[in-house]
């Protein structure tokens, strides 16, 4: 084995530099702190398949097989259990069987902010495993048509595989380029999410440095690129009056901040942001200046929701389309 290859395989004694300085600069000091302390075991979250059950009858079940069960204030159908119940809840009946999905806190509010309901045209434009698929199509109470895209053919096996069990019957799954499909289905839908792949800065654990094995500056532009594709495919698939929500698991104003201006810039007045409101404290507003490039004053109605031991590193912005316009924009 050659010497390259051995030290590939050498798990890192440490989070990059560059990547705590970086973070330093997005969250600022106390931001840091809360990062390196989120490293710690968290609660797990789940979230109660309404599409196949009812929120007390699965709470009942889970206090009879014995978990510690809490209830999330802000969504009644969300709830946590204690770190040392993890193994126990993922091999649980109730997961397996498709009445309870594991999800983090982090991952709900994407949905939360977009408020699909009941006969609505829904897009979810990078849709697998399905999380949030399946979580608005409970929204929907599976009236409407919610289609779910997925380019990745693996991927949108499984995510196909989950909506089967979670009797999710108002998806509609498409094998396809999320980026293509806003010129084919141009102002179809009522709302759109987002959910773009990212390089998951967010979800890096400062405890375990080889979390961050994968991380660096190149693959944050790349992704990038990506993500305003896909964000002006979903802008050109809203219908006027619509509203759609974008969304990250990574700190990085590249993807998050640089994008959204981006496409606030390319569509110039016939989108525009609302405020993203979050029913949590652990967040900050969008930054508004990022290494020395000013950005739209708007991005503070954007959101960054920072780790806290229970919520995990996300960003939201929530659009509304003000006016229509050609695709391409």
């Amino acid at each position: 084995m050659s010497r390259r290859k051995r030290q590939s395989r050498t798990r890192p004694e440490a989070v990059p530099p560059a990547l705590l300085e970086r973070l330093a600069e997005i969250l600022g000091a106390d931001g840091l702190r809360a990062w390196q302390a989120g490293a710690r075991p968290a609660p797990v979250a789940g979230r109660v398949n309404t599409l196949l059950t009812e929120v007390p009858a699965v709470h009942d079940e889970l206090r009879a097989d014995g978990f510690d069960l809490e209830r999330v204030p802000w969504l009644s159908e969300a709830f946590t259990v204690p770190p040392a119940q993890r193994e126990a809840l993922t091999r649980s009946q109730a997961v397996a069987a498709g009445r309870v999905y594991l999800q983090n806190l982090s991952s709900m509010l994407p949905p939360y902010c977009l408020a699909p309901e009941p006969g609505m045209e829904v897009l979810d434009l990078a849709a697998a495993p399905g999380s949030k698929t399946l979580q608005m199509a409970a929204m929907m109470a599976n009236e409407g048509r919610l289609a779910a895209v997925e380019r990745s053919r693996p991927r949108f096996h499984k995510l196909r595989a989950n909506c089967r069990r979670a009797g999710a019957d108002c998806v509609r799954l498409y094998l396809k380029d999320g980026t293509m499909v806003g010129r084919l289905t141009a102002e179809r839908f009522d709302r759109v999410l987002v959910d773009a792949p990212c390089s998951s800065e967010a979800r890096i654990d400062a405890s375990d440095p080889a979390s961050a094995a994968d991380w660096s500056e190149k693959k944050i532009r790349r992704l990038a690129g990506l993500q305003r594709r896909l964000l002006s495919s979903g802008l050109e698939a809203l219908r006027p009056g619509g509203r759609l929500v974008y969304s990250t698991c990574t700190f990085a104003p590249e993807e998050n901040e640089a994008v959204v201006a981006g496409v606030l810039s390319q569509f110039d007045g016939a989108v525009s942001l609302l405020p993203a409101d979050i029913p949590v404290t652990s967040s900050s507003p969008g930054l508004t200046v990022w290494r020395g490039t000013t950005l739209h004053p708007s991005l503070r109605c954007t959101a960054r929701i920072l780790p806290d031991g229970v919520m995990e590193g996300f960003y939201l912005a929530v659009f509304t389309k003000r006016a229509s316009f050609a695709a391409g924009g």
